[in-house]
């Protein structure tokens, strides 16, 4: 067993990712066809923690070229932690790739150079789960179908490729125990169940990695050498636990939030249940004051006095008098 430093970590992958060979050994593994050669553009994401301003996550985008001389542009992103709003960075992540004018490939022709927009490849590395699907290792393979028929098309278009994207997601959780094909065996470098009592490294089997994956490990051993990588390891928990501790906080007041509003709308019900009652009550008595009214009229009509009104309605004879100048 040989302890390597815990690729999950961001300064641990961007120190991995670093070496040009060892990149392309990973990203040709991932994606299942040799990368010729690659312009790798990492990408630092600054977030204030107090008065700091820190390197929380890290992106990475290269721009390969295949055995067959065709280019493509891989987005390649690392997410430890589940963090709220995780899906909407990743869709805002992709527009900025879609939209970045450097994104394209000049092409020579006959008539007049063009610029050819590069199809774009995601991959995902997650420290967490999907919600159904198991598989350590998941492709998103797009395929041209003929709607009538259903028969695949196989010949690729410019629009469709330059418009749409593969993915290729990788859940860490499930690669413990697997070691089914070389991705995998290559992949039990982040391998979480490995884990040493400090989370930053873990103790991997040697030789259980193909011989010609060593170079990763190397480079992962180096890592764990290196003073400023094993410091920022620190600094890297101390964040995902400060913005942990945010998401509690503000889930917790949405949860106070949300009990207030209930109580508000409870309230709420019970005023307008008053205030229906008292409405009802009111035609009550503007119903029974009517009806008085009318019997008052028609009992002085028949000769019946002011006085004997008021004891006959249990009023005194100023409010009979009244209703008589009200009604006449």
């Amino acid at each position: 067993m040989v302890e390597i430093a815990n690729p999950i970590y961001d300064v641990v992958f961007k120190y991995l990712m670093r070496d040009e060979k060892v990149a392309k050994l990973l990203l040709s593994a991932i994606i299942g066809k040799e990368v010729a050669s690659l312009e790798f553009r990492p990408t630092e994401h600054h977030f204030p923690v107090g008065e700091l301003l820190t390197v929380l996550r890290m992106d990475f985008n290269a721009r390969i070229l295949d055995a067959d001389g065709n280019q493509e542009l891989v987005i390649l992103e690392l997410q430890k932690a589940k963090m709220a709003g995780d899906i909407m960075r990743f869709r805002r992540y992709l527009g900025e790739q879609y939209a970045n004018k450097e994104n394209v490939v000049r092409e020579e022709s006959a008539e007049y150079p063009r610029r050819k927009a590069l199809p774009i490849l995601s991959i995902y590395f997650l420290g967490h789960t999907l919600a159904h699907v198991k598989a350590p290792v998941v492709r998103v393979n797009r395929a041209y179908i003929d709607a009538a028929t259903g028969e695949q098309i196989h010949e690729k278009e410019e629009f469709i490729e330059s418009l749409t994207h593969d993915s290729i997601i990788i859940q860490i959780p499930y690669l413990e125990g697997r070691r089914r094909t070389e991705l995998e065996q290559l992949l039990a470098l982040f391998d979480q169940s490995s884990v040493t009592s400090n989370p930053h490294f873990l103790a991997v089997d040697e030789d259980e990695l193909p011989e010609r994956y060593r170079p990763l490990l190397c480079r992962l051993q180096k890592a764990v050498a290196d003073p400023v990588v094993r410091e920022t390891m620190e600094g890297e928990d101390d964040i995902i636990e400060e913005i942990k501790d945010y998401q509690r906080q503000i889930m917790s007041k949405e949860q106070i939030i949300e009990a207030r509003e209930k109580v508000i709308e409870a309230k709420d019900q019970v005023i307008e249940e008053k205030d229906k009652a008292i409405e009802e009550k009111v035609k009550t008595i503007e119903i029974t004051q009517k009806r008085i009214e009318r019997a008052v009229l028609k009992s002085f009509a028949g000769g019946t006095s002011i006085e004997d009104l008021a004891d006959m309605f249990e009023l005194s004879e100023t409010e009979v008098s009244a209703i008589l100048d009200k009604l006449r």
